[in-house]
């Protein structure tokens, strides 16, 4: 698929799922938590693709978090500005997205880990508040976690 069709795709699914909640999410917050999701998606592979090096033979999202050491965390942190483990990839958490019935919970968790990870960093200021717009605790969102978490595992499916 292309990069215009999959920037066609995501509008089209976008749409559908605004147009499936609509009047129960405020519109800003309904945007907030689409824009955030794919950012989170964007800095994810983009994470992956830096770990991985253009080496075919590695796969950074199928590793263990038990492999990541603190020099390859320190190195990563220095170069990119924040960590992510494989864990906490956004394909890892959209393969149960349809069903977790804490995913605003975990990504609450991940964001606060990706943002902290940058702590005694100079990239510090840079990345605090990183996510400060995706606000995965507001109710009416979380009314419709079941709508939420079909934008980000529809969100995966694009790639």
């Amino acid at each position: 698929m292309t990069s215009s069709e999959q920037r066609k795709e995501i509008q089209r699914r976008i749409w559908a799922i605004a147009n499936d909640v609509r009047g129960a999410v405020d519109g800003w917050d309904f945007k907030q938590y689409v824009l955030g999701a794919l950012f989170y998606r964007f800095i994810s592979e983009n994470f992956a693709s830096y770990i991985e090096g253009d080496d075919s033979d590695v796969n950074y999202a199928q590793l263990s978090d038990s492999v990541i050491t603190p020099d390859i965390k320190d190195d990563a942190i220095k170069t990119k500005g924040f960590f992510i483990y494989p864990s906490q990839l956004f394909v890892k958490v959209t393969k149960n997205a349809n069903t977790n019935e804490s995913l605003n919970t975990d990504l609450a968790k991940i964001f606060g880990e990706i943002e902290n990870s940058a702590v005694g960093y100079s990239s510090k200021d840079d990345i605090k508040g990183l996510f400060a717009d995706l606000k995965t605790t507001v109710a009416k969102i979380d009314q419709l976690r079941a709508s939420i978490n079909e934008i980000v595992s529809e969100t995966e499916g694009t790639s």
